[in-house]
């Protein structure tokens, strides 16, 4: 039988689509890296497929060379960070959520696909800090998702048991690494994927508000 999401013990939370809407400032980061690389424009939908996957894999496919990466990768960060606070923004109800998870003494922790920088960037915008302090970020593995290093590496920071954990996500990626790692796994419906693209992945259960998080 189904574990009740009221039972976990343990959340694990993807940041970009799920906690924090940036999808749009993702997309025009992506826009304006290749205008100035001079690389082909790409649509909105092609960039979309890789979120939730890093940065630096996103970008080889524009990339001839590690230095040609390293100088896009540049370029892509220093547009995000320079818009991050204007663009970026909480989904609606999602601090209060969290927040109220943290007070029940659920063990929470941050799993992104994002560099350390911008991930605590993130957390300080939407005043998340203190309710994450295991965070598992780009520059803390080897292998990202859709692998499962990144959720087994929060667990084991969390002393924390596969069996009464759940990781929330917005993307196939997030929905694979939680599956490989062993635990429950929860595509929410306020990222920017619709529900046919993540019904292959095959999440546990799906979340239509945040509220649901809380067992209601």
């Amino acid at each position: 039988m189904r574990r009740s999401v009221i039972d976990m013990k343990t959340y694990l939370f993807d940041l970009d689509g799920t906690l924090l809407d940036s999808i749009e400032l993702i997309l025009k980061s992506f826009h304006h890296t290749a205008r100035v690389h001079g690389r082909p424009e790409r649509s909105d939908a092609h960039w979309l497929a890789g979120v939730g996957t890093p940065l630096r894999v996103q970008l080889s496919q524009m990339a001839g060379s590690d230095e040609e990466l390293d100088a896009l990768l540049e370029t892509y960060r220093e547009y995000n960070l320079e818009h991050h606070d204007a663009m970026a923004k909480p989904y609606p109800g999602i601090i209060e959520v969290v927040r109220t998870l943290h007070r029940n003494g659920v063990k929470l922790a941050l799993v992104t696909s994002k560099l350390s920088r911008g991930a605590n960037r993130g957390l300080r915008l939407l005043g998340l800090e203190e309710e994450f302090p295991v965070r598992v970020c780009a520059d803390d593995v080897v292998q990202g998702k859709p692998h499962p290093e990144p959720v087994l590496k929060a667990l084991s920071a969390l002393d924390a048991s596969p069996s009464d954990a759940i990781f929330i996500g917005d993307s196939d990626h997030d929905i694979q690494a939680g599956r490989r790692a062993g635990v429950e796994t929860a595509a929410v419906s306020w990222g920017p994927f619709a529900r046919e693209a993540l019904e292959a992945a095959g999440p546990s259960r799906w979340i239509e508000s945040p509220e649901e998080l809380l067992g209601l």
